[in-house]
């Protein structure tokens, strides 16, 4: 596939995933165009070799696998990433009328930049559970209001005169974003009544919600060109690395062996959740995989002794305006490739063989990339890899394209970097 096609792909995704929930809808109508199968968790697998299979679980992760016509002598090849991003949330019972003002109550979710928030086109997205006949099985049906609703309004300088020296901003008081004045479509539960209206159905049939207030902004290319050296966007942070990962593995088709593409929920917020990196659900599914091609536990056990997982998400590029914060020997600038992420401490997962083995992949496809290391005088975050590998313990690899404005409501990434990551995890899931 060429950088353009790459790159189309990814500003696609990131238009249309505009939550969790939606990144996944995406994401499943690529395989499913692929020919891949839709399998239910609770239900006995049948598997076949040569076969292509998803499943769903809890609408905020996926996992996808395909078989090789040898899967018998092979192992598990897998590389996950994440769904979710830094944003706000809606609350329940979100709507505030003051002075003349509608606006919501919101919550910050994940390590939000919060002053890139104010002053932008903002929307909602999510999930809503609805009222059924079956007490333990609600209605859930996605929303996405895909025009501008909200906004989070700056203080004039002429009010903060110190407002470009730094301003601390309170989650609960200055994030609120103003829906609209008040009057008389502005009254008690006017955003309950806007949600159903969205929706069509009755306000009393709604039960509760997983919203995200997003950025409304689309991507934009930057820089000279007809398509820009670089790529301005939301959400790049984790998009980026779901996209290369779909594309490796829809690209990527090994004889022997099982290729694996996990995509978790809430790696924004520790990963401990069970759709998250921390559960057992990449086990699980993978225990499955194993016993749908007729194995017995202990072989399953043993496969992953040969097994391996790559885990992708954005790393930090190198910043021209703050080269302090910056290693001193490690640097990744935008469009030298993807980049190889490294901590003693093992928030990226630092295993020199695994390393080793991503590094001859990409000598042997001409593919650039550049490793990432923290100053040793400060940390900056983790991924998650070593959250994943301490319930699956496999040899890891984290890495990812770099990007700057990390967790800002609009992010900036090399538009090559994504191609050589794209072409790193197509080979990753071809070579034996």
């Amino acid at each position: 596939m060429t950088e353009n096609g790459v790159m189309e792909q990814l500003t696609e995704l990131i238009k249309e995933g505009t939550s969790p929930y939606h990144v996944v809808a995406n994401v499943e109508r690529q395989f499913r165009n692929a020919g891949y199968q839709l399998l239910l968790l609770k239900e006995p697998w049948n598997l076949k070799c040569g076969g292509r299979y998803y499943t769903i679980a809890y609408e905020s992760a996926l996992i996808a696998f395909s078989i090789g016509e040898q899967a018998g002598t092979g192992d598990f090849r897998i590389a996950a990433a994440h769904t979710d991003f830094p944003g706000l949330r809606l609350k329940q019972k979100p709507e505030l009328i003051r002075n003349g003002y509608a606006q919501l109550n919101v919550e910050v979710y994940g390590g939000a930049v919060l002053n890139t928030w104010l002053d932008r086109p903002l929307s909602a997205a999510g999930r809503v559970s609805l009222q059924s006949g079956d007490i333990f099985h609600p209605l859930t049906r996605l929303i996405d209001f895909k025009r501008p609703l909200f906004v989070i309004p700056n203080l004039a300088i002429h009010l903060n005169r110190e407002v470009n020296k730094g301003v601390e901003l309170n989650r609960q008081k200055e994030m609120l974003p103003i829906v609209g004045i008040t009057g008389e479509e502005m009254t008690e539960n006017y955003f309950r009544r806007l949600l159903s209206e969205e929706l069509g159905v009755e306000e009393e049939e709604i039960l509760d919600y997983e919203l995200g207030v997003y950025n409304r902004d689309m991507p934009e290319y930057i820089g000279t060109g007809k398509k820009g050296p670089y790529l301005s966007a939301p959400r790049i942070d984790n998009l980026s690395g779901v996209q290369a990962i779909v594309s490796g593995i829809l690209g990527g088709r090994r004889d022997a062996g099982v290729n694996v593409a996990a995509f978790f929920d809430h790696e924004e917020i520790g990963s401990r959740t069970k759709q998250g990196a921390g559960s057992l659900l990449l086990n699980m599914v993978l225990e499955k995989i194993s016993a749908g091609l007729g194995k017995e536990r202990l072989e399953f056990l043993g496969a992953l002794q040969d097994s391996m997982l790559l885990s992708v998400d954005v790393g930090h590029a190198f910043h021209p305006n703050y080269p302090e914060k910056m290693d001193l020997t490690n640097l990744c600038p935008l469009n030298r490739g993807l980049c190889i992420k490294e901590a003693c401490a093992q928030t990226y997962v630092t295993d020199s063989r695994a390393i080793a083995a991503v590094q001859q992949i990409c000598m042997k496809e001409n593919i650039p990339y550049t490793k990432y290391f923290n100053r040793s005088d400060g940390t900056s975050g983790g991924t998650l890899g070593a959250v994943a590998t301490a319930m699956l313990p496999v040899p890891a690899v984290d890495v990812g394209v770099p990007v700057l404005a990390m967790h800002s409501a609009r992010e900036l990434m090399g538009a090559e970097d994504e191609s050589a990551l794209t072409d790193l995890i197509r080979a990753y899931y071809t070579f034996s």
